[in-house]
């Protein structure tokens, strides 16, 4: 079978993953780790704790901004890699791997950019919206208490929402506009790319996927038995789930799942959001 639906506690590692061996978690936020309402993650605790206890690394991997999920790693006490922007980028603590990675050296971190610079976007988004007359608003175009009453985050964390690099949020104003999938073709016409989480993207040639496998193969310099779990909600997540050893899919708020192609070894984890990531945690690395 492609893909099962688990009730939860599932089979521990072994036989999900191969062996009791090295093994890294790489996990979406909004919708998964976090509420996609409260921005909460209560009901996760235990599966954070136990990930904590057996050592293994949570790579959170986010359509969020550096600043945001920089964030979100205190709250979590996180140390590992993350991957921000839907892949656009790869920020790794400096000297957290005992070997060089290319990039560029700032606040601590080396930051590996992969995707398309954010003034290229917006360009192209304000050019499409103009040439089309199709009304769409992105993050750009708001201000950060504008951003909160979309969003629902504090006003402080708008604005760190709002400082993108390589990912320009958007939603159409009229969600019924029939011309969306238009615009939605015009944006691959550019030669960009879209995706879509609780928001749209325009982005460039990066996904989570691209970027997940990169650092995977960081990790297996070290640890060349490593195994990999990754854990999403929504379509941006698909790329990740591709790249991964044991793809997991959580319940949406409706309790549907997002729709998926054919995933070898995908588990469909009984419960929204954190609750689902949590019994998902839990049934691969034990109690």
């Amino acid at each position: 079978m492609d893909s099962k639906v688990s009730p939860f506690p599932i089979s521990p590692l072994s036989s999900h993953l191969g062996g009791q061996g090295p093994a890294v978690v790489f996990s979406d936020l909004d919708g998964t780790l976090l509420d996609a309402r409260t921005y909460r993650f209560d009901a996760a605790r235990d599966g954070l704790e136990l990930l904590r206890r057996r050592g293994i690394p949570l790579v959170l991997c986010s359509s969020k901004t550096r600043r945001e999920i920089e964030l979100w790693r205190e709250r979590l006490e996180s140390s590992a890699p993350f991957i921000l922007e839907n892949g656009g980028g790869i920020c790794v603590p400096q000297g957290y791997f005992p070997f060089p990675i290319a990039g560029e050296s700032d606040d601590g971190m080396i930051v590996v950019s992969l995707g398309t610079p954010y003034p290229e976007l917006r360009a192209a988004l304000q050019g499409l919206r103009q040439d089309l007359g199709v009304h769409v608003t992105g993050f750009g175009d708001l201000t950060a208490a504008g951003l909160a009453d979309l969003t629902g985050l504090p006003l402080p964390e708008a604005d760190l929402a709002r400082r993108r690099v390589f990912d320009e949020p958007f939603v159409f104003d009229d969600p019924e506009d029939p011309r969306a999938t238009e615009f939605l073709r015009a944006i691959d016409a550019r030669g960009l790319r879209w995706t879509r989480g609780r928001f749209f993207h325009i982005l460039g040639d990066n996904d989570k996927g691209r970027a997940a496998r990169l650092l995977t193969g960081f990790y297996r310099r070290e640890w060349p038995a490593l195994r990999t779990v990754g854990v999403g909600d929504a379509l941006n997540d698909l790329p990740l789930l591709q790249a991964v050893d044991l793809p997991v899919l959580v319940q949406r708020p409706d309790g549907s799942y997002a729709e998926t192609p054919p995933l070898p070894a995908l588990v469909r984890a009984e419960g929204v959001g954190p609750a689902g990531w949590n019994r998902a945690i839990r049934g691969i690395f034990g109690p």
